[in-house]
């Protein structure tokens, strides 16, 4: 379609808005452009973007990307005069991420890394719009699967299981990476792609089996913080903020990418939640017990290439992001007692 005359700010779409990351992504966008967030609700939360309904320049749809969208015949848009303006901008968070409801939701995280990846480049293409994908580090593979270099570059092909219990999440991601590259290929698409690794921050649910928010609020309740692994178990952890100025920062260039967004920092699970008995003052002792499936070493991130190109790297230490992130926990733990 013809470009179209932007009025005042650019249109920018969000999908997978509601979740952790996409969120904030909404959260710093919305002060210079009109977001128009998508989610579903399968792994977001309504608490994530509550603050942001208020926002003129906010609009919030309930819709399952897997399904195809109207934007111009939607009454909530008219206001972002979509009909002429179009889309500039579309970022894909929409998967499902819960490693608690992984199970039951294998078949959706398939669906939407495939239909709902297509729907949202089709979208792309009509509307001659940039769009950036966020992948996951997932694509590499994990330690354990004889990766003796444990720093992996964008040009590391990878060493994933397409039928192990993981696979719909592992090989979804990666089949979704093949749609943006073939996108762009044929259609000339301004597609980006960014290989988000193990990211912490406020808004992470409680009690969805993951471990930080899972040792936080053990801590608070005095009990064990389970390490399902051993003493030397380790990953890096990117704080959300980083990672949303990254974001920014490839939609804003001309590169295609992938571009690896994470911390290259190994850190122990052990110094984790020593850090968080400190912070909550609690009386909780460590317990090591079997590893699970999504509580897994995985490969550090070499981050030479968005450092080199777009002078990105993380800047929030652990002590800091862990005390922001412990804050939030709190807050949300005091707000399921209530309730």
């Amino acid at each position: 379609m013809a470009k179209k005359v932007i009025f005042e700010k650019k249109n920018v779409l969000v999908a997978g808005g509601a979740g952790f990351l996409g969120s904030h992504l909404c959260d710093e966008l919305v002060g210079t452009a009109k977001v128009i967030c998508i989610d579903n609700f399968s792994s977001g939360s309504e608490r994530n973007i509550d603050h942001l309904l208020a926002n003129p320049d906010f609009v919030f749809i309930n819709h399952d990307i897997n399904l195809p969208i109207d934007l111009a015949s939607l009454p909530e848009l008219k206001k972002f005069k979509v009909q002429f303006q179009g889309i500039q901008e579309i970022y894909n968070l929409s998967c499902p991420t819960s490693p608690k409801y992984f199970e039951e939701n294998r078949l959706n995280t398939l669906a939407v890394n495939s239909l709902g990846m297509k729907n949202l480049l089709d979208l792309a293409v009509f509307y001659e719009a940039k769009l950036l994908h966020f992948s996951s580090s997932v694509i590499y593979g994990l330690r354990k699967n004889g990766n003796e270099n444990f720093l992996v570059s964008e040009d590391y092909i990878g060493a994933v299981d397409p039928i192990s219990p993981r696979s719909s999440y592992d090989e979804g991601k990666r089949f979704a990476e093949s749609l943006v590259q073939n996108y762009q290929n044929v259609y000339g698409l301004d597609a980006k792609i960014i290989r988000v690794f193990r990211t912490y921050g406020p808004r992470m649910p409680l009690n969805d089996n993951q471990m930080i928010p899972d040792f936080v609020n053990a801590a608070l309740d005095n009990e064990d913080l389970i390490i399902y692994g051993n003493e030397s178990f380790a990953s890096s952890f990117c704080y959300v903020s980083d990672v949303i100025d990254a974001a920014v920062k490839v939609m804003d260039h001309g590169a295609f990418g992938p571009y690896n967004v994470g911390s290259d920092v190994d850190s122990s699970f052990q110094k984790i939640a020593e850090i968080i008995i400190s912070e909550t003052n609690s009386h909780s002792q460590l317990r090591f017990e079997e590893e699970k499936l999504f509580m897994t070493e995985l490969l550090l991130p070499d981050i030479k290439k968005i450092r080199n190109e777009l002078g990105w790297m993380p800047v929030v230490t652990l002590e800091n992001g862990l005390k922001k992130t412990i804050f939030d926990l709190q807050a949300q733990k005091r707000l399921h007692i209530f309730q």
